[in-house]
């Protein structure tokens, strides 16, 4: 189509020459493709070369784009924020000399400063609109700010990726079961879903049991497959459901589910073959998170996680030095997203706190041209987090029926080494901890013991889970018996 051959020139030409992106341009990409569908029924063969889909590109052009895109972020965030402006004149940097050889010498952002003064880090140049807030799970909630035209941009990358990526379909209905409060993750999911022609359902964090009789229920939908098709998810609620399926006795036959698209949390092989084998369903889990968007990370079918490189500049440091993190080691994500992507809150070597490890070799897989991790193994809270991860503990744990599900346990630092306390059922369970002991040695966790409780009071303060942002509904509440008394 030429309108959208034009589109997709005048997008490219602003990434290259790092111009504002008209918002229109991607939205003409993202319809142009829904209409594809509409007539051919597939995506066309050169899909893998639209916005966000990790196309391979020339390494000088890569660069180029790095360079320009760095040099014209540092700027605007110089000029235009009231923490970047100050940050730059104490350091004597100029934008216009950075490269991503040199780009460590700008001071690593905190995410204590975004925290603190979200408003010290919004453009003077913008026009704000939206603000996004986090779930707060790993401390105080951190806001985020976007614009008109970086919404627009959100939902036109977020429907190319529901597309290409999920697999959506006009005869698809696709359920929200996240936090209402997400508001940006909720705002471009069913924008997306309904601009490809599919239906929409907001489900929320209720009751796992009510959120299971809703995926169950038939739809009677014309033109619409008979249930619900996909799920969209974090994996403590997922946990939830798993663990309500398995209680009540459902079966994957039950379900109409395709696709379990997972994300926020730390998703276990063990909860994923669960949920597999509950829902009978296809399972991916990327990276996104609301301070670094529309950059993210895509799996690979080694196990990878390869960051994108079109919309920002990520690095894997140190979590106390800030040191680069060499192959084999554990570091945290440090993300920079790109001007014009983004043009509201500007953030410069943000550190997210989410730790990956880098391969020791280079890997040979279908997205090899771009840079990998591991997939994230949890949140940096200190050097424990990094010894014994939050993946590392859900795989224990989570294979284990006896651990209801999400699993609730803390890691305490103790004289010897560190203790794993978990919540079971019941006790005693000789058997469990038995099993558990003899995996943590096999996986070579440096546990100097595990402690189990079947009383929550008992335990160490356990990290909550977004499972836990529970949504109340009417069908929950039991009306209690109503009283008549005549009147004197």
């Amino acid at each position: 189509m030429f309108g959208t051959a034009f589109s997709q020139l005048r997008y490219t030409s602003a990434i290259l020459r790092n111009r504002p992106i008209r918002p229109r341009d991607l939205e003409r990409i993202a319809r142009d493709l829904v209409a594809t569908l509409a007539e051919f029924g597939e995506p066309g063969e050169d899909s893998a070369l639209l916005p966000g889909q990790a196309g391979q590109a020339d390494p000088e052009i890569r660069r180029t784009v790095a360079v320009r895109g760095l040099r014209a972020t540092a700027r605007a965030a110089a000029r235009h924020t009231a923490y970047y402006q100050r940050l730059f004149a104490e350091h004597g940097l100029d934008p216009e000399t950075l490269t991503p050889e040199t780009w460590e010498n700008v001071p690593v952002t905190e995410k204590s400063a975004l925290r603190a003064l979200p408003a010290a880090f919004v453009s003077a140049a913008a026009r704000p609109a939206l603000m996004a807030l986090t779930t707060g799970t790993s401390g105080t909630p951190t806001a985020v700010w976007y614009s008109r035209a970086e919404t627009e941009v959100v939902v036109a990358l977020s429907t190319v990726s529901a597309v290409l990526g999920v697999g959506l379909r006009p005869h698809h209905t696709m359920a929200y079961g996240g936090c209402s409060r997400a508001t940006l993750p909720l705002l471009s999911t069913e924008e997306s879903v309904t601009r490809v022609g599919a239906a929409f359902v907001q489900i929320g964090t209720v009751d796992p049991a009510l959120a299971l009789d809703r995926l169950a229920a038939p739809l009677n939908l014309p033109g619409k497959a008979p249930q619900i098709t996909h799920l969209n998810v974090s994996a403590s609620y997922l946990a939830a459901l798993v663990q309500a399926a398995e209680r009540d006795g459902w079966r994957a036959t039950d379900f109409g589910l395709e696709h379990l698209a997972v994300g926020g949390e730390v998703l276990s092989a063990p909860l994923r073959e669960r949920a597999e084998a509950a829902f009978g369903a296809r399972i991916s889990a990327g990276y996104m998170m609301t301070e670094t968007l529309p950059s993210g990370g895509t799996p690979c079918t080694a196990g990878h996680l390869h960051h994108s490189t079109e919309f920002g500049w990520t690095e894997i440091r140190d979590p106390l030095t800030y040191e680069p993190t060499p192959p084999g080691g554990t570091g945290v994500l440090v993300h920079t997203p790109y001007v014009p992507y983004r043009e509201c809150t500007l953030l410069l070597r943000y550190a997210t706190g989410d730790l990956v490890r880098v391969p020791e070799e280079q890997p040979d897989c279908e997205l090899a041209h771009l840079p990998a991790t591991s997939p994230v193994l949890g949140r940096w809270s200190g050097p424990l987090s990094r010894s014994v991860t939050t993946r590392d503990l859900l795989d224990l744990i989570e294979a284990e029926p006896e651990v209801p599900l999400p699993a609730r346990y803390a890691l305490v630092d103790a004289p010897r080494g560190p203790e794993l306390h978990l919540r079971v059922a019941a006790l005693p369970a000789h058997a469990l901890l038995g099993r558990l002991e003899d995996r943590a040695s096999a996986a070579r966790l440096p546990l100097e013991s595990i402690v189990l409780h079947d009383d929550p009071d008992d335990m160490p303060p356990t990290g909550p889970v977004r499972a836990d942002l529970r949504e109340h509904t009417f069908e929950a509440i039991r009306p209690a018996a109503v009283r008549v008394t005549s009147p004197a």
